[in-house]
């Protein structure tokens, strides 16, 4: 595994085929490194289908309302969800959407972000500006890449969990 140079701002995504390593950008999006934080030591992310992957763009997850595999999944409604808390203001920069990078998915109102997140599969930089980057992949990218595609997929990969590196 990659040298984790900062555990609290490091999460760890386990995938089917292994884990991919997020270090978040507190300097950057400090509102949405946290929540992420927060949703995961709450365990709000396991088990959390990715629900929306487009070859060549990106896979979204997030939905903790209504995309948990284990609990209550309701794929027609995965992906219009958020989590109990309240929505996040934008935290907008001048980091690109690079390959790899994590984005906060929201709705048409800038600050509508709340749990569902985004990782580019290349570099998409048609959305810089335009949604908050808050974290990027630093090992891992060739699971991300193995991702079921689909709008929702037939049969969606998930989170199986989603740790702080912190407390793993």
């Amino acid at each position: 595994m990659a040298e984790i140079k900062d555990p609290e701002n490091t999460i760890i995504i386990e995938l089917k085929d292994g884990a991919v390593l997020i270090e978040l950008l507190p300097d950057v999006a400090p509102k949405h490194a946290e929540r992420m934080k927060e949703l995961a030591r709450a365990g709000k992310y396991d088990n959390v289908a990715f629900h929306r992957v487009i070859d060549g763009f990106m896979a979204q997850t997030g939905d903790v309302e209504h995309a948990n595999m284990e609990k209550d999944y309701n794929p027609g409604r995965a992906g219009t969800g958020g989590s109990a808390l309240p929505d996040l203001p934008a935290e907008f920069s001048k980091l690109p959407h690079d390959r790899g990078t994590l984005g906060a998915a929201r709705s048409q109102n800038p600050n509508s972000a709340n749990s569902q997140f985004f990782i580019n599969f290349k570099d998409n930089h048609f959305l810089n500006g335009q949604y908050t980057v808050y974290g990027r992949v630093i090992e891992g990218m060739e699971h991300v890449d193995r991702i079921q595609r689909g709008e929702p997929p037939a049969s969606p990969d998930r989170m199986i969990s989603v740790k702080v590196a912190a407390d793993a």
